[in-house]
């Protein structure tokens, strides 16, 4: 695979698309960097130093540093995560996204549609919250973060803060169709490794200053390798069924008569489960982080509390059942293999192996989910407890791992396709597609 990724600026087609995905992603790093205006710079990112609430660790690190900086990416991608987990769960119970979902590729333009209106509604509702948050706290020293509060303040943060998750939305969406890899997911990806720089120098200044013994350091960083290599080798694991296929005679041809086999990922969902799960837990805290009467409730939200591990764990493991049920439909596998011939050695055509293919998906599916909570959920207590200047746990690990395989998966299917085609056009030499001499 890496082979072949060091050949893809070879190819003209792949090497544009990997200039445009860069070239986006630096965009986006750029809006980081600019500030909303109308904020105490200085005073906000005093407080912020000030701060060393794990739940502000995880936001700021899902929106790439732009909460820290409050940039005009301050709310970053996950309004438009959450939208797509809402209209997700509203399937089961409301028919007609049900049958939106099942018209291809007009139903899915249209649930793409009502997920930007959806993203615009929710980027305004947070804007809201974050902008009278700001306006109503007090800075160090007795004066504030706003320079001119009022409604004028809160109407043009709010439009900022909206107008630059809408541009995040466009830049994720352009990458997916124009670039390679899912946008969304290297926007977030970009985010969490744009922090690594500053947390391994405020861990390098920690162990200078003693806060940290070296001891420790050593235990995070085997503990991360350890991490690392254990995502590395369940994302690529396999439960393969064995199928075989009936011959069948057409003329004087036999077809069939091979096996081959159906692989299922031992992880189906990737790193959908901690994001969607995240997203959920987040929303809330952001609300009541700036509402005085429900801030008691934030210690409940805090990453690394009991509540919110089990929260967490919860809903990772229903959104790995639940993603795995929207895109792999053992029936429709059954179908296809009943169709063209194929079956499971002792297992009869059709429903059973249906019900023999849900059965395997759905225990691997559990192991999947237990990996994954444990990933997201172990070393972030551990790292807690170390008292670590930064906040990067499995989650984070799980998402840098995972998408960067999903990317390079992808890099490697351009590659396949490209040499396919290049042997497609190359006709058979001395063959009936060359040129025919005259007969003189």
């Amino acid at each position: 695979m890496l082979e072949g990724v060091s050949n893809a600026s070879r190819i003209p087609e792949l090497r544009r698309r990997l200039l445009f995905t860069a070239g986006m992603l630096a965009v986006y790093r750029l809006g980081v960097a600019i500030p909303t205006p109308g904020i105490d710079g200085q005073a906000l990112a005093a407080f912020f130093d000030r701060m060393s609430s794990p739940l502000f660790g995880y936001l700021n690190l899902f929106s790439g540093g732009g909460l820290q900086h409050f940039s005009i990416f301050a709310l970053g991608i996950m309004p438009y995560i959450s939208v797509a987990i809402i209209l997700d769960l509203m399937k089961i119970g409301w028919p007609y996204l049900d049958e939106l979902y099942k018209e291809g590729e007009a139903g899915r333009r249209k649930i793409s549609q009502y997920t930007r209106y959806g993203t615009v509604g929710l980027s305004l509702l947070q804007g809201g919250f974050i902008a009278y948050g700001l306006e109503k706290a007090p800075a160090q020293g007795g004066g504030g973060f706003v320079y001119h509060p009022g409604p004028a303040f809160i109407a043009m943060t709010v439009i900022t803060l909206t107008a630059g998750t809408i541009f995040v939305m466009w830049v994720g969406e352009q990458i997916t169709e124009r670039g390679v890899g899912n946008g969304i997911s290297l926007i977030i990806m970009a985010g969490i490794v744009a922090n690594l720089p500053s947390a391994f120098g405020m861990t390098a200044t920690y162990v200078q200053g003693g806060e940290m013994s070296i001891f420790t350091l050593i235990v995070i960083l085997v503990l991360a390798i350890a991490v690392t290599g254990g995502i590395v080798y369940v994302e690529t694991a396999q439960r393969r069924i064995p199928i075989s296929y009936a011959r069948r005679v057409v003329g004087r041809r036999v077809y069939g008569g091979q096996s081959s086999h159906l692989p299922l990922k031992i992880n189906t969902s990737g790193v959908i489960p901690p994001i969607f799960a995240s997203s959920l837990l987040v929303m809330p805290a952001t609300v009541a982080g700036f509402i005085p009467a429900l801030k008691n409730w934030t210690a409940f939200l805090t990453p690394g509390s009991l509540v919110y591990s089990l929260l967490y764990v919860g809903l990772i493991v229903f959104f790995c059942y639940f993603y795995t049920a929207v895109t792999f439909n053992p029936v429709d596998v059954a179908d296809n293999l009943k169709k063209h011939g194929g079956f499971i050695p002792g297992i009869r055509p059709g429903r059973f192996t249906a019900e023999y293919i849900d059965r395997v998906l759905s225990r691997i599916t559990l192991g999947g989910a237990i990996y994954v909570s444990a990933v997201c959920v172990l070393p972030t207590l551990l790292i807690r407890k170390f008292n670590v200047p930064f906040y990067f746990g499995g989650t984070a690990l799980l998402i840098v791992v995972g998408v960067a395989l999903d990317t390079m998966a992808q890099i490697q299917t351009h590659l396949i396709a490209r040499n396919y085609e290049g042997f497609m056009r190359r006709g058979p030499r001395g063959g009936r597609s060359g040129p025919r001499r005259g007969v003189g």
